[in-house]
């Protein structure tokens, strides 16, 4: 038998070793992924016993407010959603600052927003020009998932596998869309960093604690149309505060 020559024999034994490097990487990755899957199916399960555990607390407390001749006050929202509806003609430059820095640049694109005393100021400012409310949780859920992107070493990236959230919230202990959906829906304490993945805009150091928003969802027209764009809500029209109404107008437009 022929001798082997040495660069071939250390050739066969590093393409072995590399073999079975990669063959212990894969089996420790499906036994993960096999351990994952069961931690979010236990997660999934445990939003919608939360969720729907609100929602049993909310009847409750009505009923209960009917019963002793009084009325149940919801406890105000901390999430908004808002929607551009009117164009730049004939806008003052500090309104149009404003739509600049909550990224609604054109019609018909939407932002989530923290609600807080800056962000109510901004949105009376440039009220005309938008319509905004308070969204439920099958809209947030309908717009992440099927207009949602996420931002992944400066890339716009769909959000189309869980591996996705985690490779850049897995710290925040979010690890998949599910996790996202709750942090945004409920703006708990990671509600900045999950806002930032969804591809933010970047603002300048100043406005980074006012502002905690995502990146605009393109919409389509809404079906049927959008008149008496120049009216309040109250007065017929379509701009301003609708509150749970909000939910209508995006079902139109998603």
């Amino acid at each position: 038998m022929a001798p082997v020559p040495e660069l071939l024999l250390k050739k066969r034994n590093r393409d072995a070793a590399w073999a079975e490097k990669r063959a212990t990487a894969a089996l420790e990755a499906r036994k993960k992924a096999r351990e994952q899957r069961k931690e979010i199916f236990k997660r999934a399960e445990q939003y919608v016993n939360e969720y729907r555990q609100q929602e049993k607390d909310t009847i409750r407390l009505r009923r209960e407010a009917k019963a002793n001749g009084g009325f149940y006050v919801e406890p105000e929202a901390k999430l908004a959603f808002v929607v551009r509806i009117r164009g730049l003609n004939k806008i003052h430059p500090k309104t149009k600052k404003i739509l600049q820095l909550l990224r609604l640049r054109q019609i018909n694109m939407g932002v989530f927003v923290r609600i807080t005393k800056a962000t109510l100021g901004l949105l009376k400012r440039v009220e005309p020009y938008i319509a905004w409310g308070y969204p439920n949780l099958k809209t947030v859920r309908e717009l992440i998932y099927k207009r949602g992107f996420g931002k992944v070493d400066g890339n716009r990236i769909p959000l189309t596998d869980n591996r996705i959230v985690e490779q850049v919230l897995g710290a925040k202990n979010i690890l998949c869309t599910e996790d996202l959906i709750h942090e945004i829906y409920t703006v708990g304490p990671a509600f900045k960093e999950a806002s930032n993945f969804l591809w933010p805009f970047k603002l300048s150091s100043c406005c980074k604690e006012v502002f905690s928003f995502l990146w605009p969802f393109k919409l389509s027209s809404a079906r049927g149309g959008v008149d008496k764009k120049r009216l309040h809500y109250v007065e017929g029209g379509q701009a301003g505060n609708r509150e749970a109404k909000i939910n209508n107008l995006i079902r139109r437009m998603n």
